[in-house]
């Protein structure tokens, strides 16, 4: 079974220009398709304890917040965190996708915060909010056949079971096309963009700058603006603002333009609330303007919510944030 998987990662990458390469890849992914559905996948938690071979690939997958050595991997698999993945009985070394949680109180807006090696460890019977931080999948082979939707629902169900005292089940997201679409925004197509007050704010923020836009593009250039207060001041509500616009806006046809939104919206999440400065790694201010997402899971509204995005692409969103976008 892996080396099947392994031969469609393989020809993902062969198959331009090559028809019956193509057709290959293409009936061997309806094999896969048929073979790991949702039905013949068995979830199962990833402690410490689980074979090194098990807690070396984890630290190869993560694929959204990089895992610096084994303290920081322990970290992540402490008493107040949990680790899920799927597995297959033909793969049962291999995961095929998984999940970290932090089991914390209140929505969680740093991820550095939140992945803090120092931190001291929590009761997880004292915590009332589950937060999703990082989902990976693991092989490529599967690319196009989706396990996110059914491993967040089943995660949900198996905390809500083990801690009563759990209330809210959100995510701390990146945003890893925002700032691709800024700074294309920015560079095409930037009179309607900033909004009069923000457009002086900037502009007083970078004097030599010829225009506003040109003021934005120039601070958000500057590698340390994270670490500068008064020009994070200045930027955090023209980032939170256009950060909105983009989540609730942006996209082609009903779909949002940011993958991640997209993922979670057609999952039947809402988006609760932006957090600034909750990345300020280089990948985080690079892609996301050091912006993140929780993005809410209410088991009571998933499917509800679910069928407003897919139906007719409507983007559920806490008052918080459509606020965000009133003039």
């Amino acid at each position: 079974m892996k080396f099947l998987v392994d031969l469609r990662a393989e020809l993902l990458d062969l198959r331009d220009g090559d028809a019956t390469l193509a057709g290959l890849e293409a009936d061997l992914r309806t094999l896969l398709a048929a073979w790991f559905d949702i039905g013949f996948l068995d979830l199962q938690r990833i402690d410490w304890n689980a074979p090194a071979a098990l807690l070396e690939k984890l630290v190869g997958y993560e694929a959204v917040h990089e895992i610096r050595g084994w303290r920081d991997l322990k970290n992540r698999l402490d008493s107040d965190r949990r680790c899920y993945a799927f597995f297959h009985p033909r793969m049962p070394q291999e995961p095929l996708i998984f999940v970290e949680v932090a089991l914390v109180q209140g929505l969680a807006g740093s991820v550095q915060a939140l992945l803090d090696q120092k931190a001291p460890v929590q009761d997880p019977r004292e915590a009332d909010t589950a937060i999703f931080y990082s989902i990976s999948n693991c092989q490529r082979g599967l690319a196009g056949i989706s396990f996110g939707n059914f491993l967040i629902k089943r995660v949900v169900e198996v905390l809500g079971a083990e801690f009563r005292n759990l209330r809210s089940f959100a995510t701390l997201s990146p945003i890893p096309g925002f700032r691709r679409w800024l700074d294309k925004t920015l560079a095409v197509n930037p009179a309607d963009l900033l909004r009069e007050g923000e457009a002086a704010q900037l502009q007083a923020a970078a004097p030599e700058a010829a225009s506003p836009a040109a003021a934005l593009t120039s601070l958000l250039a500057r590698r340390a603006w994270v670490r500068d207060p008064a020009t994070a001041k200045r930027l955090e509500p023209v980032l939170l603002r256009l950060a909105a616009h983009y989540l609730l806006h942006e996209g082609r046809g009903k779909r949002a333009a940011d993958p991640v939104a997209h993922f979670h919206l057609s999952n039947g999440a809402r988006i609760e609330r932006l957090c600034p400065l909750a990345d300020t790694s280089e990948k985080g201010v690079k892609e996301s303007a050091a912006l993140m997402v929780n993005y809410l899971y209410d088991p009571a509204r998933i499917e509800q919510h679910h069928e407003d995005y897919a139906g007719e692409g409507r983007r559920n969103a806490a008052q918080a944030i459509r606020r965000l976008l009133k003039p």
